[in-house]
């Protein structure tokens, strides 16, 4: 079905793999197109509860793939493959997860930050590598960089661009946890199915309004909580949750 990426589902969650190992899946405008694809169909699909996102081989994502032309327009390039892409993440309403198996630099680290969840192998590392070229963090970078970290890191991990651990990115705040590079798939998949098996709207409701939070006053979030409410009420999960209290067992969530 793709050429750039791989696309598989089981139990709930849809696994999308950056799949140009021997280029350390950079980025082409064929892989934007894919994920922008992928994406979609992950969000449309009732069965995927929960998304997951990694790469194939050694890396995770080395940015842009710098082997095509020799003048492009990179705010075309941003305009036509990454922003949609960030736009697509950020509006799926079920919870991505970056698997970060290997190095995540430049355009690859932004994929990572764009996503809710970013688990780490120990063998991970993340670049701003923007700066070494003499360009400026993008895909979303300047956004989500410092509403991870603070501005006074993000200032210094974009302008430095050292590398950061998969330790030091843990303690910096940009990942939710390491873990041991021998046990990572297993690890990954058990921390999706968890996510997979929530309440999908009430999370959905979650990342929505929690985003918008950040350009809204205490007046317009309290009115997105009412709204958000109202309809996580409405939902089957939260009567299922309710009765699952009154009857004092595990609740069982459908997604809907």
């Amino acid at each position: 079905m793709f050429e750039t990426i791989m696309y598989e589902t089981r139990a709930g969650v849809a696994w999308i793999t950056l799949n140009r190992p021997e280029k350390l899946n950079a980025f082409t405008s064929v892989m934007h197109k894919e994920m922008l694809s992928a994406l979609k169909m992950a969000g449309k699909d009732e069965e995927v509860r929960a998304v997951v996102i990694t790469g194939a081989g050694r890396a995770f994502c080395s940015g842009q793939d710098l082997g095509g032309s020799e003048n492009p327009d990179y705010g075309e390039v941003l305009r036509q493959g990454y922003n949609p892409m960030v736009q697509a993440l950020v509006s799926i309403e079920k919870p991505v997860i970056a698997a970060v198996n290997g190095v995540a630099a430049g355009a690859g680290m932004s994929l990572a930050l764009a996503c809710d969840f970013r688990v780490a192998s120990d063998k991970a590392s993340f670049i701003e590598a923007f700066i070494h070229v003499g360009l400026v963090p993008d895909s979303g970078n300047l956004y989500f960089l410092p509403r991870l970290v603070g501005h006074a890191k993000a200032m210094e991990l974009a302008v430095l661009g050292e590398k950061v651990t998969a330790e030091q990115a843990k303690e910096f705040g940009l990942v939710t946890k390491v873990v041991s590079d021998a046990t990572f798939v297993q690890e990954v998949e058990t921390f999706a199915v968890r996510l997979a098996n929530m309440p999908t709207k009430a999370i959905g409701l979650i990342k929505r309004y929690m985003n918008k939070s950040w350009e809204s006053d205490l007046t317009e979030v309290l009115e997105y909580e009412a709204l958000a409410q109202k309809t996580a009420g409405g939902t089957v999960d939260h009567k299922e949750g309710v009765t699952a209290f009154m009857e004092k067992r595990k609740p069982v969530f459908t997604g809907k």
